[in-house]
């Protein structure tokens, strides 16, 4: 079954350092061996224009569970995972899903 690790940032405490250095995670996260497709995402604000308590989200795909599994072990992982939690300022949620349905 197709499987997506997605990665859910909570607002970080500076979204303009957050922005400046979010398209290098992005590039980072392209290097994944495995990775089918990527998906990224800015929350929007509520009605109001206050923050939602999510900023931004990934998802990454990978064929099975298996393949996203192996791509988290891999020296690209290495460097992508320090780089996501050093910019989620704000916190971090990070999801292994089936995709039942695309």
């Amino acid at each position: 079954m197709p499987t997506k690790i997605t990665v859910i940032y909570d607002n970080p405490t500076d979204p303009s350092a957050f922005e400046a250095a979010y398209p290098e995670q992005v590039a980072l996260a392209k290097a994944l061996p495995g990775l089918q497709r990527i998906e990224s995402a800015k929350v929007w604000p509520k009605e109001d224009g206050t923050p939602t308590p999510a900023y931004r989200q990934v998802d990454l795909y990978f064929s099975d569970y298996d393949a996203a599994s192996a791509a988290v072990a891999t020296e690209e992982a290495g460097a992508l995972f320090p780089h996501i939690f050093g910019l989620a300022t704000g916190g971090v949620r990070i999801l292994f899903s089936d995709v039942e349905e695309s």
